[in-house]
C-alpha cells in the first residue's frame, strides 16, 4: 500500500520528443527550398508574357516538378534538400574518400589528433592549473572540456527519488543555459565489456585465497565472469562559445590560455550543479583518459586489453581508427560499426 501511495503521489511528467528545429531563410523555406520555388515561380511568368495561358500549360510538367520537389517530404527532409546531400556523397564517391587509412609511417603534427574527416582538425590542449586536456575546434570556434560522472540505476529507484533526481537535472541544465557562453553540453552513456579487474582486486583485497573448495570456487567464477559482464561509463562534454565568450578570453589574458581559465570556470559551476544533483563527479579527463575514451569508441575489442594494462593506448596522436569505411547508412571504423538514428515526436 505503501508503494502504491508513492507512486500515485510522485508521478513523473510525461515527456515527449520535440520536432526536428527548422529555421528557414523566408516563411521557414530552406535554400534549396527557395530555389525551387523561385524555378517554378520564373517559369511561369515567363510562359505567362511569351505565350500566354497556353505556355504556362505546356511548361507545366518544368514549374509542376519544382514545385513538388520542393513540397514533398522524404524521410524528413524534402526532396530538394536531399539534391545537396546526395551531390557531396556522389562527388566524395568519386574522389575516393569514403575510406580513411592511417599513415602510420608518417608522424602528426604535435597537437593534433589522429581522427578521420572534419574532426582531423580538432587539436588539444592540456590546461596548465588543472591539467585537464581541452579540445579546440578552429572551425567551429569552440573548446570542450569533459569529465566523468557515475550515477546508480534510474530505473531502480522509487518515484520520489526519481522525481527529486529529475527535477535536479533540470537546474543542471538551467545552470548552464544561464550562462550565455556554452555552445554545446553532450551527456555520453557507453557500455563496454568488462576486463574483470575491478572483480579481481575486490576478491584480492577481501577474500580469502586458501586452499578451500569454496575460494576455488569462488576465483573460478571470478575468472568466468569478469570478460562477460559489461559496465557503464558516462561523461559529460562541455563547449564554451569563443566567440560569444570573446571579452571574458580578453579579461584572462586571450589565447588558449584565457580561454581555457573561461572554460575552467564554466566546469566549476557544472560540477557544482552536478554535485547539488546527488551525481557522483569525477575529475576532468586528462590526455590518457580521453585517448583510452577514443580508442575504445573506434575498436571495442581492445577495451578489455586496455583496461588490464594501464601503459597502453593512452596517447591521443595515436588514439584514433586505423582505418574507417563510410557507406550511406552506416560507418566501421576498426572493428565497430557505427550508425545514427533521429527519434523525433
Amino acid at each position: 500500500m505503501h508503494s502504491e501511495h508513492l507512486r500515485t503521489e510522485y508521478q513523473l511528467a510525461p515527456m515527449q520528443f520535440s520536432r526536428l528545429t527548422k529555421r528557414g531563410i523566408l516563411l521557414r523555406l530552406s535554400m534549396p527550398q527557395l530555389i525551387a520555388i523561385s524555378i517554378a515561380a520564373l517559369t511561369i511568368v515567363i510562359a505567362l508574357y511569351t505565350a500566354g495561358a497556353s505556355g504556362i500549360s505546356w511548361t507545366s510538367p518544368l514549374w509542376g516538378a519544382a514545385a513538388l520537389i520542393a513540397v514533398v517530404p522524404v524521410g524528413g527532409l524534402k526532396l530538394v534538400e536531399w539534391v545537396p546531400v546526395v551531390t557531396r556523397w556522389v562527388w566524395r564517391a568519386v574522389w575516393e574518400q569514403l575510406t580513411y587509412r592511417r599513415r602510420i609511417i608518417r608522424p602528426r603534427p604535435a597537437g593534433t589528433l589522429s581522427l578521420p574527416g572534419d574532426t582531423a582538425s580538432l587539436r588539444e590542449w592540456t590546461d596548465p592549473e588543472s591539467g585537464a586536456v581541452m579540445i579546440h575546434d578552429p572551425h567551429a570556434q569552440t573548446l570542450t572540456a569533459i569529465v566523468a560522472v557515475s550515477h546508480p540505476a534510474f530505473a531502480l529507484m522509487d518515484p520520489h527519488e526519481q522525481n527529486r533526481r529529475f527535477v535536479g537535472w533540470g537546474r543542471v541544465l538551467a545552470g548552464a543555459c544561464r550562462s550565455g557562453r556554452i555552445a554545446q553540453l553532450q551527456v555520453s552513456e557507453r557500455t563496454l565489456p568488462d576486463s574483470g579487474t575491478g572483480l579481481a582486486e575486490w576478491w584480492d583485497q577481501h577474500g580469502s585465497n586458501d586452499e578451500t573448495w569454496a575460494a576455488a570456487t569462488y576465483r573460478d567464477l571470478i575468472e568466468r565472469a569478469g570478460p562477460a559482464g559489461e559496465r557503464h561509463a558516462t561523461t559529460i562534454a562541455l563547449s564554451l562559445d569563443l566567440q560569444a565568450a570573446s571579452r571574458q578570453v580578453r579579461t584572462q589574458g586571450g589565447g588558449m590560455r584565457g580561454s581555457a581559465t573561461v572554460l575552467r570556470q564554466e566546469m566549476r559551476a557544472l560540477c557544482a550543479g552536478l554535485r547539488a544533483a546527488d551525481l557522483t563527479v569525477g575529475e576532468l579527463l586528462t590526455t590518457d583518459d580521453l585517448a583510452l575514451i577514443l580508442r575504445t569508441a573506434y575498436d571495442p575489442a581492445v577495451s578489455v586489453n586496455l583496461d588490464r594494462h594501464a601503459a597502453v593506448g593512452r596517447a591521443l596522436a595515436t588514439a584514433g581508427p586505423v582505418a574507417a569505411a563510410e557507406s550511406w547508412d552506416r560507418l566501421r571504423t576498426d572493428s565497430a560499426h557505427h550508425a545514427v538514428f533521429w527519434i523525433s515526436e
